[in-house]
């Protein structure tokens, strides 16, 4: 809505997100304590980010970035994998008092003498940058700022909703439960190709507002490989491979089972053990292909070995998705973005017969289980309105919620509305 010149070394910029989402009544024989509701019901999120930095040097930078996070999500933010909100906190207690979101330095190690223009974002103030380089970020921030990243599924301010179409399901990232985390990253760029690793601190416990400062009991290491080659000819493209080891007080769903089976716990309880370090691990791979000037297809596929809880974003272990995005200047509106995906989310053997048996997660617990697969079609219209104002239309039909046969399927309607000041 305001003009961000190129010249300043300080950005001073502002967003809000307000989503209203519904769903109708749905099939549900029965339900658990973190169950989506099956009786019809409405809810309404917003969040507020105030994006300030400034240039230090020629090559290193300040970042500070206040954030609000308010309402709640559709049944408090449980009963799916896919969840239709990404913007929703699953901590109501933490109400909306603004907090610290992202706070870091970022230094700049230029190894060429030629630079490229590149656009200027709240995460990048520099207008040009050499084409060869070594960046370091120390300080707050998500990882998913940097990792598994899709220029047409990343954003749920202005493209798709649902956490499997913006992110790798079966990532379980680093992060308290707002989703920020602290850490260093460092990202060597050459010109078609970059590499990526990040050390950063888990939360004490799953889903959790403390993070665990100890590196000895709780760390997560993430690494990434991007080619930046189209698979189409002179159309560009950009493949990432991403691996993930975290390392956190995490329970073990096999074990949490044995010990109900010897009646040592009523249902199984993934939190019934003692303080303990586990290791988590898994990969992804995140394809984007132009198609032409106005589309962009992507997809995303993920694992990880399931046995461990999940501690930080979703309950899924194996996750497929896929989509297309279009620009809207082929219709004479080239501010406006539509989009289609489709996700496809899985558990582990071990996850699903907790769930199964009882035993619930931080977003999952039906208190039982005929186990299919999560499947989730997404649509959204975004609308160039006026400035830095966008409306937008979403809508998501899931099938097995919380990959509960017996549940759903159940259809979400959302709207949006975003300001970029």
């Amino acid at each position: 809505m305001f003009p961000h010149g190129d010249s300043s070394r300080f950005w001073i910029s502002g967003q809000m997100n307000f989503i209203e989402q519904w769903h109708g009544s749905f099939s549900s024989p029965y339900q658990g304590p973190l169950s989506l509701v099956p009786r019809g019901e409405n809810a309404f999120s917003r969040v507020l980010t105030l994006l300030t930095g400034a240039e230090l040097t020629d090559y290193s930078e300040v970042l500070f970035q206040l954030e609000s996070a308010g309402g709640h999500g559709i049944s408090g933010g449980s009963g799916l994998a896919g969840y239709t909100n990404l913007d929703v906190v699953r901590n109501p207690t933490l109400g909306s008092t603004p907090y610290v979101a992202r706070a870091m330095l970022h230094f700049i190690v230029p190894l060429s003498k030629n630079s490229a223009e590149v656009e200027r974002t709240p995460l990048s103030l520099y207008t040009e940058l050499p084409q060869r380089r070594l960046e370091i970020r120390v300080g707050k921030f998500q990882l998913v700022d940097f990792f598994d990243l899709n220029s047409a599924g990343s954003d749920s301010h202005l493209q798709f909703l649902n956490f499997t179409s913006d992110n790798n399901g079966a990532y379980d990232y680093a992060a308290d439960t707002r989703g920020y985390t602290i850490g260093a990253l460092f990202d060597y760029e050459d010109h078609a190709w970059g590499v990526r690793f990040a050390e950063a601190l888990m939360p004490r416990v799953a889903n959790g507002i403390d993070l665990q400062w100890n590196l000895s009991r709780a760390r997560s290491e993430n690494t990434e490989l991007e080619w930046r080659k189209g698979l189409l000819p002179h159309r560009g493209g950009v493949l990432r491979l991403l691996s993930y080891v975290n390392h956190a007080n995490m329970g073990d769903y096999r074990i949490a089972i044995e010990q109900f089976e010897r009646g040592q716990t009523t249902v199984p309880d993934i939190t019934d053990h003692p303080l303990q370090t586990t290791v988590k691990y898994g990969f992804g791979a995140n394809l984007e292909q132009s198609l032409n000037s106005s589309l962009t297809a992507f997809g995303r596929f993920g694992w990880n070995e399931g046995r461990h809880e999940t501690f930080a974003f979703t309950e899924v272990d194996q996750a497929i998705s896929t989509g297309v995005v279009a620009k809207g200047k082929k219709w004479r509106r080239k501010q406006d973005r539509a989009g289609i995906a489709a996700s496809a989310n899985a558990l582990s053997g071990d996850h699903r017969r907790y769930l199964a048996l009882g035993g619930k997660g931080f977003m999952l617990g039906d208190g039982g289980l005929n186990y299919r697969r999560e499947k989730i079609f997404e649509v959204f219209y975004t609308m160039h309105l006026w400035r830095g104002v966008f409306g937008a239309f979403d809508l998501q039909h899931v099938n097995n919620p919380g990959y509960n046969r017996d549940r759903g399927p159940v259809l979400v309607p959302a709207v949006r509305l975003h300001l970029d000041l």
